[in-house]
């Protein structure tokens, strides 16, 4: 069975004269002269490959790339941009919006179909799906947990409250570690294969594939899905790999029905691009004068972001029993910022749990600090509800 093509363009002139030369090449074409029709075409249609110009009245490239990386039933279908933009930006756009490959108009038939061909050939094909679905149906509800500075407890957050929401999902969940060099939970879980972030970051964005990303996820025992991030220290220079970070971000979205990510402390510029993606935004603040005011300036930085205050929710985690530590009354008078959850000091059962390589909440389902979390992935299934 012949493979089949998508143009999607609003030059006529161009749908006719690619789809000519592509199909006498074998291939089966099918176009749309919009970015609306071409998402709906996509979807219904599920081809092998999809040729997409820039310059579109209704919706541009970049966004019909967008969309079509946040569905699942059209993330892994190779994207080949067209369009007569040829500057550096515009190419760097492309591929951070989800394109595979890009060519600039007006192309020789040569060289397009040498395009064409490579980019079907090291692509697998992805299944049909059962049933069309809407441009966002399938896209994980995403929770971003960060904290203004480190050894505030993210990485642990993110995992138990991971675990908490398997009791809400239906479908899977995915807690990924998203800094590279300080990885903390492979180890914790018990498992030493830590390379699946570094891998990503690591190769060109049109190897990125979701079946690429699926294969670097490790399943714990627990059922909870895992991309760790390795704690080897120089991995840390792969923080700048912005285009990677976009397009794992938007095969991730793809995998899982909730999606926790583990962005670690301060505001690199990858956290500041994928923040304003999420869904929901969880910042952890320590019951310490500093640690308040360190929050309260990160908190302000996110909503500079243009992240809506009601996607911004704030945890409360004392890690050790102390009377230093501010009340939350306290807190959240100098914070300024509602709080959604406090965790109560739990050392004992935390250090335990590593021991033991499982989450907290998983390893005493019963304790104060599993109904603590199971309030906090509550809140979370609420905002979910309330986007769909």
């Amino acid at each position: 069975m012949p493979e089949k093509i998508l143009i999607i363009d609003d030059d006529m002139d161009t749908l006719r004269l690619v789809g000519l030369m592509l199909q006498r090449q074998g291939y089966q074409i099918t176009a749309a002269n919009n970015g609306t029709q071409g998402l709906e075409k996509a979807i219904s249609d599920h081809p092998d490959l999809i040729l997409l110009d820039v310059m579109m009245p209704d919706m541009d490239g970049y966004e019909v790339a967008q969309k079509l990386r946040q569905n699942s039933a059209t993330a892994g279908i190779p994207i080949l941009m067209f369009t007569a933009k040829s500057q550096l930006d515009d190419k760097v756009t492309g591929f951070e919006a989800g394109a595979d490959d890009y060519l600039t108009k007006p192309t020789h038939p040569s060289e397009l179909q040498a395009h064409v061909k490579a980019l079907l050939a090291r692509s697998v094909k992805s299944p049909a799906p059962t049933k069309a679905t809407g441009p966002l149906s399938d896209r994980a509800f995403t929770i971003g947990v960060l904290s203004a500075r480190g050894g505030l407890g993210v990485s642990t957050l993110a995992v138990n409250l991971g675990s908490s929401l398997q009791k809400y999902a239906e479908g899977d969940v995915i807690v990924a570690e998203m800094t590279p060099g300080i990885g903390t939970l492979g180890r914790d879980m018990g498992t030493f294969d830590l390379g699946g972030l570094v891998e990503i970051l690591s190769t060109t964005t049109n190897e990125i594939t979701r079946d690429k990303v699926e294969s670097t996820l490790i399943t714990h025992e627990t059922n909870l899905k895992l991309l760790l991030a390795s704690d080897k220290p120089s991995d840390i220079q792969l923080i700048d790999a912005l285009p990677q970070y976009e397009m794992l971000f938007n095969r991730l979205t793809s995998l899982a029905q909730f999606l926790v990510l583990d962005f670690g402390a301060g505001l690199p510029r990858f956290s500041e691009t994928l923040l304003s993606q999420c869904d929901h935004v969880i910042v952890i603040v320590e019951g310490l004068t500093n640690s308040v005011k360190h929050t309260r300036v990160l908190l302000d930085n996110i909503l500079d972001l243009e992240i809506d205050k009601s996607q911004l929710s704030v945890v409360m985690s004392n890690r050790v029993r102390s009377e230093v530590l501010l009340s939350r009354d306290r807190v959240l008078e100098n914070l300024g910022y509602p709080i959604a959850v406090s965790l109560t000091p739990a050392p004992e059962l935390f250090t335990q749990a590593i021991r033991m390589h499982k989450p907290a909440v998983f390893y005493q389902k019963e304790s104060l600090t599993a109904q603590q979390f199971a309030k906090l992935a509550t809140i979370m299934t609420e905002h979910e509800a309330a986007k769909k």
